[in-house]
C-alpha cells in the first residue's frame, strides 16, 4: 500500500509541475484565464443616449425600462444648433455623468508645440471603468470626472471601442473631457485606431453582442450607431489618424518605412485616411498611389512592423525625420508593459487593461505613458511613475 501511495504522490507532483509549466507558458505568450461575466454587462435599460439627425432636428434616444417591466425609447428633440444635454449611466456602479453636446465637428490640427505634459494611453476597448479609474489615478481628472490636468495633452491612441460592453460610456466620456480640457487650456487628442475605423465602416464583428440588441431595440441597424446621421459617428469622422505633439508622433499602428521615400506629408496621410474612414479597403485592379496608406497591413492604423524584427534603427529614424518627430508612440500591438524600442525612438503603450464586467487571472493592470520635456515615464494605475 505504501508503494501505491508513493507512486501516486510522485504522479501528482509531476502533474502539478507540468501544469505549472504549461500555465507559465500560456501567461508568457499573453494568455489568461477569465473568471466569469457579470451579467450587468447586458443591461440595456438606461442605455444611451444615442443621438441621430432626423431632418432638421437632432433626436436623442435613450432606452428605458427592464425585461420585467418592458422597454421603451425615451425620445427628446433638439434643434441642430442647440446644445444637447447628455446624461450617461454606467450600470456597473450606477454612476452618472453629464455633458452638453454641440454639433461642432471641426477636424483638429495635426501638429502642436508647447511645453506642456503629455499623458497617452491606448486600446481601452470599451472598458469605461478602467479608463475612468486610470485617469483619476494619473490625476488627469478628479473623482467627479472634472479635468485637473491644466494645459496638458491627453492623447488617446486608438481602439477605445469594441470588445467591452461600455463603448457608449467611453465615447461620451471622451467627448466630455474634450470640452472640459479646452475650457482649461488643455487638449484631448483622439487618434483613431483600426477598430474605430472598422465601426465607421459598419464592421462590428468585435463589438460586444449587447450593441446588436441595442441597435435593434432602437429600430436601427448596428451600422447606424456610428453612421452618417449619428452624432457620435460624425464626431469620430472628424478625428485624425496621426498627430505630432511636442515632437512625438502618435499613431495607432505605426508608420511603414516606405513612407520615408514617398511624397506624403502628415496632412496628406490624415486626409487620405479620413477620406476612406467609411470605405472598406480591398485590393483594386488599378490602385491609386495612396492605397498603400489605407490597406489593413501597412496603413498607419494597422501596421505592426516595429514588433516584427524586420526594421533597422536607420529605417525608424529616417521615417521620424521625414515627419519631423523625435519618437513615435503606438498602440495596436499588445505588450506586457509600456516600453521603449529602437533606442527610445518607439514607445509601445498597448497593455491589457482591466475588463469592466469580467475578472481575469493573472489580474490586469492599466498603464500609460507620460512625456514632458525630453523625459518619459511609465504611468501605473495608482499614478506612480517609472522612468523609461
Amino acid at each position: 500500500m505504501k508503494t501505491v501511495w508513493t507512486y501516486f504522490w510522485h504522479f501528482l507532483v509531476v502533474l502539478l509541475t507540468l501544469a505549472s509549466i504549461a500555465f507559465g507558458v500560456v501567461v508568457w505568450v499573453g494568455g489568461e484565464a477569465h473568471l466569469g461575466d457579470d451579467m450587468t454587462a447586458y443591461k440595456v435599460g438606461d442605455e444611451g443616449p444615442h443621438v441621430f439627425q432626423r431632418g432638421d432636428r437632432w433626436v436623442q434616444h435613450t432606452l428605458r425600462g427592464s425585461r420585467d417591466e418592458g422597454f421603451w425609447i425615451e425620445e427628446k428633440i433638439h434643434a441642430l444648433d442647440e446644445a444637447i444635454p447628455v446624461e450617461v449611466l454606467f450600470p456597473l456602479d450606477n454612476s452618472r455623468f453629464s455633458v452638453e453636446a454641440r454639433a461642432e465637428f471641426a477636424t483638429p490640427p495635426v501638429r502642436y508645440q508647447d511645453d506642456q505634459a503629455i499623458l497617452a494611453l491606448s486600446d481601452i476597448e470599451g472598458n469605461y471603468k478602467a479608463f475612468r479609474d486610470f485617469l483619476i489615478g494619473a490625476k488627469v481628472i478628479d473623482a467627479d470626472l472634472d479635468w485637473i490636468f491644466g494645459r496638458g495633452h491627453l492623447v488617446l491612441v486608438g481602439d477605445f471601442v469594441d470588445r467591452g460592453a461600455s463603448t457608449t460610456q467611453v465615447l461620451w466620456l471622451i467627448y466630455k473631457l474634450e470640452q472640459n480640457a479646452a475650457e482649461s487650456g488643455g487638449r484631448v487628442h483622439y487618434i483613431l485606431g483600426n477598430h474605430e475605423i472598422k465601426n465607421l465602416q459598419g464592421n462590428f464583428q468585435s463589438a460586444h453582442k449587447k450593441y446588436f440588441n441595442v441597435a435593434g431595440m432602437l429600430g436601427k441597424q448596428q451600422s447606424d450607431l456610428f453612421g452618417d446621421a449619428s452624432f457620435l459617428g460624425r464626431w469620430l469622422m472628424s478625428k485624425n489618424s496621426a498627430e505630432v505633439i511636442n515632437g512625438r508622433l502618435f499613431v495607432h499602428g505605426g508608420l511603414h518605412p516606405k513612407l520615408a521615400d514617398l511624397p506624403y506629408s502628415l496632412e496628406d496621410i490624415n486626409r487620405f485616411a479620413r477620406g476612406q474612414y467609411r470605405q472598406m479597403w480591398y485590393p483594386k485592379r488599378q490602385p491609386a498611389s495612396e492605397d498603400f496608406l489605407l490597406d489593413t497591413v501597412n496603413g498607419p492604423s494597422w501596421y505592426r512592423g516595429y514588433f516584427e524584427d524586420d526594421l533597422t534603427q536607420e529605417q525608424v529614424e529616417a521615417t521620424l525625420e521625414k515627419f519631423q518627430a523625435k519618437a513615435v508612440v503606438v498602440g495596436h500591438t499588445p505588450t506586457w508593459n509600456v516600453k521603449t524600442l529602437y533606442n527610445k525612438k518607439v514607445f509601445a503603450i498597448d497593455v491589457k487593461h482591466p475588463l469592466d464586467y469580467r475578472g481575469s487571472f493573472p489580474p490586469r493592470r492599466s498603464e500609460g505613458l507620460r512625456m514632458e520635456s525630453d523625459q518619459a515615464w511609465r504611468v501605473k494605475d495608482d499614478g506612480s511613475l517609472d522612468a523609461l
